[in-house]
């Protein structure tokens, strides 16, 4: 799964404040721009060796961010998550980063969820608002594709991470019943966490019971 307009966008080669004042800087934004090139027209392997040449020879954000980009499309999730964060020490600021960031966590073989909200609340100041609109995009997934395993295990560790145990536990049950084996783990992990916040809730109104 992919986020809409986030992991299919790519950076620009240039920053407002770039210059091409040195040759090897020349040849860097020409191996971004051949490389945002071969990206356009569905090259990716092409334009990921173009990218890394270009962060070779100078690494900026923006090089970094669309190397992420050509590693998010080929499932190479670790590397991609590894660009991004690159990336996000030179850009602390970009938006884009941080989304792709979150999504790549999340599909990574193991999720975080934990690292994506992370990254999701530095997107905006309204960040409940933020991480829901995250949790919609992988709600609707699973409405138009219920049978696949993949988007039921992405959309159960969004609803972990903000707190819906049972619809998690659901989801990840699902995944399960449909082949994904890493999410009979989670199944354990959610169903003990469901059983301690239950007995958390008893402990908690046999104590107020025993104070009135």
């Amino acid at each position: 799964m992919v986020l809409p307009s986030h992991s299919r966008r790519w950076a620009t080669s240039t920053t407002p404040h770039s210059t091409a004042a040195d040759p090897a800087e020349v040849e860097a934004l020409k191996c971004l721009d051949l490389g945002t090139s071969k990206l356009e027209e569905g090259d990716v392997v092409a334009a990921k060796n173009l990218y890394k040449r270009s962060v070779e020879i100078r690494r900026t954000a923006s090089s970094l961010f669309n190397l992420g980009v050509t590693h998010y499309h080929l499932k190479e999730f670790d590397e991609a998550i590894s660009s991004w964060q690159a990336s996000i020490v030179l850009q602390p600021s970009s938006p884009d980063a941080h989304t792709n960031l979150a999504s790549a966590y999340i599909m990574s073989p193991v999720a975080r969820p934990d690292l994506a909200l992370k990254h999701l609340k530095q997107v905006a100041s309204h960040t409940t608002s933020t991480t829901y609109l995250f949790l919609s995009h992988f709600s609707i997934a699973a409405t138009l594709s219920p049978d696949d395993p993949e988007i039921a295990f992405n959309l159960a560790a969004v609803l972990e991470a903000t707190g819906k145990l049972e619809e998690a536990l659901d989801q990840y049950q699902r995944s399960k019943d449909r082949g994904v084996e890493r999410a009979a783990i989670h199944v354990r992990n959610v169903s003990a966490k469901i059983l301690g916040r239950k007995m958390k809730e008893v402990e908690e109104a046999e104590k107020s019971s025993s104070e009135a």
